[in-house]
């Protein structure tokens, strides 16, 4: 009796609090995270390793000519403008409707909240530290913003984080959920890494970037867990009480 409660509590344990531990852990690192760049970004100190490894993905003695043949060059492009506003906003779009017409408008209103609150803090975050895009190589794509942290970045980390999270609390499947939250992982850092690529971004605008995104996916899905409880906890009693009433006529 004492080993089964034990158990129960133990896979309690593992499908609720520790999905709150790893969610405030990401927070903590990212923020961390990120003030560790911003501030070697601010003084001065990133510029010797961002130049290096920028040019990293030039060819040996051309600058302006990035590594690989012209159809890698043309990849480089295609997969960038996945973190671009519009196909982000199709992509939110998409999975708005989606959850409205599986009758769960407030999640919806959600996802679309914590994003368009999480653009406005990384617009935000550009104009404050006004870095200048990289001069060192010719741009590959046009550009319109500041450079830090990288936008693409962010908000692909942010967008697909979170639409993956989405996805991933309707399956029971432990194998599918972890796809599910690897596959937006891996096309935020396709898309990351195409910015320096395309000589739009210094590393360390990328790599601000995605930890600004993960982390505010990170502390979105906390709020979203947060209010989903309290609204739990608010039906209970209700359906207690007209269960209760139900008895009580049947008697």
């Amino acid at each position: 009796m004492i080993v089964s409660r034990l158990a129960k509590l133990y896979r309690w344990i593992i499908s609720h609090e520790l999905t709150t531990v790893l969610l405030l852990t990401v927070v903590g690192l990212g923020v961390w995270g990120f003030v560790s760049i911003a501030e070697r970004v601010v003084e001065g100190d990133s510029r010797l390793l961002d130049e290096k490894l920028l040019l990293s993905m030039r060819a040996p003695g051309d600058p302006t000519d990035p590594i690989g043949p012209s159809w890698f060059e043309e990849g480089g492009r295609d997969v960038t403008a996945l973190g671009s506003v519009a196909a982000l906003t199709i992509f939110t779009s998409a999975m708005s409707g989606y959850l409205y017409f599986k009758k769960q408008p407030w999640v919806a209103l959600f996802i679309v909240a914590a994003i368009l609150s999480g653009t406005a803090v990384s617009t935000l975050m550009k104009l404050g530290f006004d870095r200048p895009r990289p001069e060192l190589v010719p741009h590959e794509t046009r550009i319109y913003t500041k450079s830090f942290p990288s936008g693409h970045a962010a908000m692909s980390s942010l967008v697909f984080l979170t639409l993956g999270a989405v996805m991933a609390r309707t399956e029971r499947d432990r194998r599918t959920k972890v796809f599910l939250i690897v596959v937006p992982i891996a096309l935020s850092l396709l898309v990351g890494i195409s910015r320096v690529y395309m000589g739009v971004h210094w590393p360390t605008d990328v790599a601000a970037g995605w930890l600004f995104g993960m982390t505010w996916a990170a502390a979105s899905w906390l709020v979203f867990r947060y209010l989903q409880r309290r609204c739990r906890g608010r039906v209970q009693p209700t359906n207690l009480t007209a269960e209760l009433q139900s008895q009580s006529n049947a008697i």
